[in-house]
Order: C-alpha cells, then sequence, then structure tokens
C-alpha cells in the first residue's frame, strides 16, 4: 500500500488530469499517437511518483522532471528525432491543459 500524497492537492489533480488525458490517448489514438503516449506515460508515471511524496512539489517541477527524464533518453538515443518531437509536443498539449 502507497502512503498518501503529500503534495499540494493542485498537484495531485494535475498529475490525475494528465494520467487520464494519456490514457484517453492510448485508448483511442492511432497506433503512431498509441506509441507517443506510451513512451511519455512511462517518463511521466516514475516522476509524478516520485512528486506526489513530495510536499515542495509543483506544476513547475513535474515539467522540469519530466523533461530532464525525457531529454537524457533523447540524448541515449532510445528515439529517432522526429518521434522525440512528437513526444515533446504531446507533454507540452498535456501539460497546457492542466494549466489553463
Amino acid at each position: 500500500m502507497l502512503p498518501p500524497a503529500a503534495a499540494p492537492q493542485e498537484v495531485i489533480k494535475a498529475i490525475a488530469d494528465i494520467e487520464a488525458a494519456l490514457d484517453d490517448v492510448v485508448n483511442h489514438g492511432s497506433d503512431d499517437e498509441l506509441f507517443i503516449a506510451s513512451y511519455l506515460q512511462g517518463h511521466f508515471a516514475v516522476e509524478a511518483r516520485q512528486l506526489e511524496m513530495a510536499k515542495e512539489a509543483s506544476i513547475e517541477l513535474l515539467h522540469t522532471k519530466v523533461t530532464k527524464s525525457l531529454t537524457n533518453a533523447f540524448q541515449n538515443k532510445e528515439l529517432e528525432e522526429d518521434d522525440a518531437e512528437k513526444v515533446v509536443a504531446l507533454w507540452n498539449r498535456m501539460l497546457n491543459k492542466v494549466c489553463v
């Protein structure tokens, strides 16, 4: 059983909203969108879980951590450049949805 989240409610809600939006892409997207969303979901899940336990969590910190995780992966040539650009674009769309 996981300990209760320590992050501010707005961060918990943003994480839940992004998870739901990514799930929606996975469930209803094309094969290409499925691949991109699944890739992003892996990086997002790792960073989001850690942040949920941090009192100092913020949406800005979530963005920083996910972006750093993706950048490190891209530097290791985990994805082709065009796929990496699609992942970043999807991340920015997800973030914009929760920041409006």
